[in-house]
């Protein structure tokens, strides 16, 4: 099926003049992020959820708590995940044993049990780490150096990652929570409380078709993504790499352990550490190292904030706006299908603006503080919401504004910080520089989670403070950035 329909897709002319492996891994990417957003959409909910419905029935700071943790890994595994495939297994089966790991994750969350709920969030982690770094990787791999058509060609790639991420909450959604899909499931004599499970095994069947479609069209990639001809003669780098991933990774569990909270300052300390210790290098790698890191901690903010979509905001959808269109009900993990919409319909006028301004566009720090100061309106614009909850449930445009701003925010601030990372990477440095970035994306996502556990429906008054709080972060390290451009400009020695 899915093969059928990249053919009919790809002879609209979307692949035009691309390499024939892009159609392969524009399908393999859309239904890996299918199986990831299908899944991320309805785990804050299930969580929270009573247990009568199907559900844990845990607490918002508990369901806070395992999301941050969650995501946080998905990111973090992704370092060791590329530096494996480099060295022994190639991007090709990186992919093929990650997605495979991946579908039998959401495969165990099918199972209706809390064991296999644990079980199923780590293989998914696990696989996402093998996978997403090296399909990238591949695209890439795609186009010979020089090559005008890899813009285009990564552009056309992460339209693929967003219609999926705008199909799976629709899907997984109304396998989870509508009253239809429960109705039909007591019809044929199962639980209607187990459409949760549904929901999650949904997203395993996109990244089944997805591994299949990758599996059939391979041929497509020629050479990409092959094995390595020849191993690497000392395992230990390989060593130290797991090992220090596995250690960052558990140190940062670890800090939600009252006694261990002190851990987090290395969140903001580490990387303030980096930039001062680089800067003072004078040396030119060292300049543009210190402008990453400095990057790395304004992309931290931002995805702290920004990852609350799949928290707190979820739980406002769920809680305290009507969920309801024209009178008919929908499921609220529908609202997280806003996003990739909204990227859909703006990254075409994002590139169409950078295009006509050329030379004239705003330089990658300015459009990085830009990108947060749309962020920061986004949960400015959520603290008149939160005072209106006192009132009853509110309108569901408030969270379309709150998508909408955020969306402005992540075109301005995630694709030109992927660019400008790879722009201020020492030639030898690169795999290190992204696995700097992926980490800042890491500690982010485990940063909304420690945000998120303050979130509670039942005060209006303390929900409006909640947010006000959120855009105040922001808003503090917009400031900052602005006032650190010039000198930012100055480290990143002519790169724009």
């Amino acid at each position: 099926m899915a093969q059928a329909v990249g053919s009919r897709i790809a002879t609209l002319g979307i692949f035009a003049d691309q390499p024939r492996g892009l159609s392969t891994l524009f399908f393999a990417e859309l239904w890996e992020r299918f199986s990831y957003y299908g899944m991320r959409a309805l785990l804050a909910l299930f969580i929270v959820a009573p247990v009568a419905a199907g559900g844990l029935g845990l607490t918002s700071a508990e369901a806070a708590r395992i999301y941050g943790n969650y995501s946080m890994a998905v990111y973090l595994l992704a370092i060791p995940g590329g530096f494996i495939a480099d060295r022994y297994l190639g991007a090709r089966q990186a992919v093929l044993v990650g997605g495979s790991v991946i579908a039998l994750g959401h495969y165990t969350l099918a199972i209706p049990a809390e064991v296999t709920f644990y079980l199923g969030l780590a293989l998914v982690a696990l696989g996402t780490g093998l996978f997403k770094p090296n399909i990238s990787a591949m695209v890439g791999g795609l186009y010979a150096e020089g090559d005008e058509r890899r813009d285009a060609g990564f552009s056309i790639f992460y339209m693929g990652i967003n219609v999926g991420a705008l199909l799976a909450p629709v899907v997984t959604g109304f396998l989870a929570q509508s009253n239809e899909f429960r109705a039909l499931l007591g019809s044929w004599g199962l639980d209607p409380a187990t459409s949760w499970h549904w929901g999650f095994g949904a997203a395993g069947v996109g990244m089944t078709l997805g591994l299949l479609l990758f599996a059939r069209q391979g041929e497509r990639l020629g050479g990409v993504g092959r094995k390595p001809e020849s191993l690497p003669v000392s395992w230990i780098p390989s060593l130290v790499v797991v090992v220090g991933t596995l250690a960052v990774l558990a140190l940062t569990i670890l800090s939600d352990d009252p006694r261990f909270q002190w851990l987090r300052a290395a969140f903001l300390l580490a990387p303030v550490a980096a930039v001062v210790w680089l800067a003072m290098r004078g040396d030119l790698d060292g300049q543009r190292l210190a402008a990453v890191f400095v990057f790395f901690i304004a992309a931290m903010v931002f995805w702290a904030i920004f990852e609350q979509a799949g928290i707190t905001i979820a739980l406002f959808g769920l809680d305290l706006t009507r969920h309801e269109l024209f009178g008919w009900p929908f499921p609220t993990a529908w609202y997280q299908a806003l996003n990739p919409l909204f990227v859909i319909l703006l990254a075409p006028l994002f590139a169409a603006l950078w295009l006509r301004l050329g030379p004239l566009q705003p330089s990658s720090p300015v459009k990085f503080a830009l990108g947060l100061f749309f962020l920061g309106l986004s949960f400015l614009l959520m603290v008149p919401a939160a005072t209106l909850t006192a009132e009853g449930r509110v309108s569901p445009l408030w969270l379309v504004g709150l998508f909408f701003l955020q969306t402005v925010g992540e075109l301005l601030l995630s694709p030109v910080g992927l660019s400008t990372m790879t722009k201020l990477a020492p030639p030898h440095l690169v795999g290190l520089v992204l696995g700097i970035w992926f980490l800042a994306a890491s500690w982010g996502n485990k940063l909304a989670g420690i945000l998120g556990s303050g979130y509670s429906a039942n005060d209006p008054a303390g929900l409006a403070q909640f947010f006000l709080q959120q855009a105040a972060m922001v808003g503090v390290a917009t400031l900052a950035l602005i006032v650190l451009v010039p000198w930012l400009k100055r480290l990143m020695q002519g790169v724009r």
